[in-house]
């Protein structure tokens, strides 16, 4: 018999709506979970471990909350890689999972304008090199170069064609009124970072 667990994660502080989620999904064998949110922050990435884990996910607004119905047990189908004319031909990979880790959106003190032309130049120098890292994550002050008026988002942009992922913190975003004005990347939270750092081969901090 297939199991039903809920969640309820209405106002907890992320990470704690993604990792109650996740400890749900490894409860069970066969069912479903139910998460309960209340800000679009957590349905979001509650969405995305679902979507990272191949499992289906359903979500429906009910006032200014949401439910998430995330499906286990069922076969889901994974999408293939692209192959031939269609397939993105991107930069060559080392085999090491390198993170470049950004905490703010200058390079180096005291100097502020020569710390924004800094980052500037070290992210399109990025674009240029073989191999390219897999992951860019932006903290703090650090999203900034992610979001409307960075001149860094022309390099950020040819990085994420390159296929490097770029995650922004969205407590960040939050903090700083952000959230709507985010260029290039997805939205994470903590405990995704966490695990992109740990499982990282290699860590650059930035900033």
């Amino acid at each position: 018999m297939d199991t039903e667990l809920r969640v309820d994660a209405r106002g907890l502080a992320c990470p704690l709506p993604v990792v109650k989620t996740k400890k749900a999904i490894e409860n069970i064998d066969s069912g479903k979970v139910v998460a309960i949110v209340d800000n679009t922050v957590a349905r979001d990435n509650i969405m995305k471990l679902a979507q990272g884990l191949s499992l289906p996910v359903d979500v429906v607004a009910d006032g200014t909350d949401f439910i998430l119905s995330i499906m286990k047990g069922g076969g889901v189908a994974v999408a293939e890689p692209e192959t031939g004319s269609e397939a993105a031909v991107l930069p060559e990979r080392s085999g090491k999972n390198v993170v470049i880790l950004f905490q703010a959106d200058t390079i180096g003190r005291p100097e502020q304008e020569l710390g924004d032309v800094l980052a500037k130049s070290f992210l399109y120098a990025l674009t240029e090199c073989t191999p390219t890292p897999r992951t860019l994550i932006f903290l703090n002050g650090g999203v900034r170069l992610t979001c409307t008026g960075s001149e860094a988002l022309p390099s950020l942009k040819t990085l994420e064609v390159q296929g490097v992922e770029i995650l922004s913190c969205g407590t960040c975003l939050d903090y700083l009124e952000l959230k709507g004005e985010l260029e290039v990347g997805t939205v994470s939270n903590m405990f995704s970072i966490i695990e992109k750092l740990m499982a990282a081969d290699k860590v650059i901090t930035v900033g």
